[in-house]
């Protein structure tokens, strides 16, 4: 088989490529080791926390035990399925702060500032606000990305919002707009009632126009010749045979996952190579190297009114629930249930904010399990910009093996300050007098963890990963001899080859990471075809005014 284009990965980025490139009238074959994403526990919102929790969907990866935190192994879900973990996530839709793109500008990724970034976003949203305020000027109204709002007709989600006003916090009706920082509604990524995956949102479309081909099948390495990517070496149906490129290969298959295929294929740390016999083709030290990923704990408060999704947590509920879902494609089966979220700032001296909260009207763990108490509600919150780096390497040439996962978390001391600070902060907002007629007591960590060591171990043991690993193929400028692609997504030392998707990113966006994601697939699309970039955007966001000297 051959196209011009060859994307390895039906995720977030690989989708985006293919609609653009299809768009343009150009031949892709798209890679994906998953199968169909139909049935009901991807497409409807309210049962995200199944996919994640299936071998059928998930890559199923666990980090190396973690010496920080005890030796755990965490779990790192990554979509094995078509819409990659845009079809798994929990369906969140950040962009990140401005910031964010212009630290990765100044850190050598030249051209993807946020004044860059912006008409990107603009281009891939068609933003539906449902009644709830919003930035309209600062969204995109005709892209294949719908972005809606969920009812937030429970009180709790209200309560949290008017909470943090109470806090002394902003509030704010868009954080994807000019202000991020502030308690509001939640976006998410979720049309008519279904997951609105980058599946469905571009890869059903591209492959429509007839010039985007599917092939299931797992990529064991890139083939390359005389320094130029040539193709894709697949094990499909039990045969290997090789994908041919006739322009280019774009290796889009998740921040694990792409750093794996890079070194398989001879391109990574040349002595790590070696030592399972690979021959180098490209000797990057950065591959695989710069792993970093959002941490995040439930701060769980019992409820003292029956007004949670606890009623709803029994058989008879969950399918009458479902049952709605499937004939109407509404009811509580058609939101994710994070509805309202907030950004706030650490302390004061920090620029924007470094603290993300998900609030959520129950006390529920993502693998489903309710917490004994019944009636509860969390926020779910974390730290935004760790300075910990982990990695991710081979454990042998064998394709079929999974790679080592190591984050290194709370590897940095100033993480523990930063986490002690976010669950005080947390106790703070959930004091307000707004909670007051919905607060019994709090079930974790637990009222009687205060010091800061008490802190630190409910920290070490209820920690859990936020999904958000990012940043294993690094871009930066070409010179760079950490950097694994260019501005331009072409990887360092092999022509005809990029990378696209979360590995690239220079450090850890604010949020979720599925719409930058999707973003670095759009963006990088034009530089497949040799268009110039967007114009720029002359959009100044919001910054506190008082931030060197105010936390709030």
């Amino acid at each position: 088989m051959k196209a011009e284009f060859v994307i390895v990965g039906a995720g977030s980025a690989g989708c985006a490529m293919a609609y653009r490139l299809a768009e343009a009238g150009r031949d892709v074959i798209v890679i994906e080791h998953g199968g169909t994403d139909a049935g009901p526990f991807i497409q409807m919102p309210a049962a995200l926390s199944y996919p994640m929790n299936m071998k059928r969907y998930d890559w199923g990866y666990m980090s190396e035990p973690e010496p920080h935190l005890g030796g755990r192994k965490l779990a790192c879900p990554r979509g094995k399925v078509i819409g990659g973990s845009s079809s798994i996530n929990g369906m969140v839709y950040v962009r990140g702060h401005a910031r964010d793109f212009d630290h990765w500008e100044e850190s050598g990724a030249r051209g993807w500032s946020y004044a860059d970034v912006l008409p990107y976003y603009r281009r891939m949203e068609s933003w539906h606000d449902g009644g709830h305020g919003g930035d309209p000027a600062w969204r995109g109204t005709d892209g294949p990305l719908h972005v809606s709002r969920g009812p937030r007709d429970n009180p709790l989600f209200e309560a949290f919002v008017q909470a943090g006003a109470q806090a002394g916090y902003q509030t704010t009706g868009d954080y994807n707009g000019q202000q991020q920082e502030g308690f509001g509604p939640m976006e998410q990524t979720v049309w008519q009632g279904r997951r609105w995956s980058a599946a469905n949102a571009y890869l059903r479309p591209a492959m429509k126009t007839g010039h985007v081909t599917l092939v299931q099948a797992l990529a064991e390495k890139i083939v390359i010749r005389d320094g130029c990517a040539q193709g894709v070496q697949v094990l499909r149906n039990g045969a290997r045979e090789v994908i041919e490129a006739g322009r280019e290969v774009v290796v889009a298959a998740s921040s694990i996952n792409s750093p794996k295929l890079l070194m398989l294929s001879g391109i990574g740390p040349a002595a790590e190579l070696k030592s399972h016999g690979i021959e180098v083709s490209a000797d990057r030290a950065g591959v695989g190297k710069n792993l970093q990923d959002h941490l995040e704990m439930y701060v769980q408060m019992a409820a003292s009114q029956p007004v949670t999704l606890y009623r709803y947590w029994n058989l008879i509920s969950k399918g009458l629930i479902g049952a709605q879902w499937l004939f109407s494609k509404r009811g509580m089966g058609a939101s994710n249930q994070f509805e309202s979220a907030a950004f706030i700032r650490s302390r004061a001296g920090v620029e924007y904010p470094d603290i993300q909260y998900h609030f959520l009207p129950i006390a529920v763990r993502y693998d489903g399990k309710a917490a004994a108490e019944g009636h509860g509600f969390q926020a779910h919150v974390g730290p935004m910009r760790s300075k910990s780096r982990g990695a991710v390497t081979l454990r042998s040439a064998d394709p079929a093996d999974d790679p080592r996962i190591l984050f290194n978390y709370m590897s940095h001391p100033e993480d523990w300050e930063d986490w002690r600070t976010c669950i005080r902060l947390t106790r703070e907002i959930f004091g307000q007098d707004a909670f007051k007629p919905f607060v019994k007591h709090e079930i974790q960590p637990g009222p009687d963890v205060q010091s800061d060591d008490q802190l630190n171990d409910a920290i070490r043991e209820h920690v859990e990963s936020a999904y958000h690993p990012c940043g294993t193929c690094r871009m930066g400028a070409a010179d760079d001899p950490g950097a694994v692609v260019d501005p331009e997504a072409r990887v360092i030392g092999v022509e005809g080859l990029r990378v696209a998707d979360s590995s690239v990113f220079p450090r850890i966006t604010n949020g979720n990471l599925n719409a930058p994601s999707i973003m670095v697939g759009e963006k990088v699309s034009d530089h497949l075809l040799g268009r110039d970039p967007l114009a720029r955007a002359n959009d100044e966001p919001w910054i506190h005014p008082d931030w060197q000297s105010s936390q709030r």
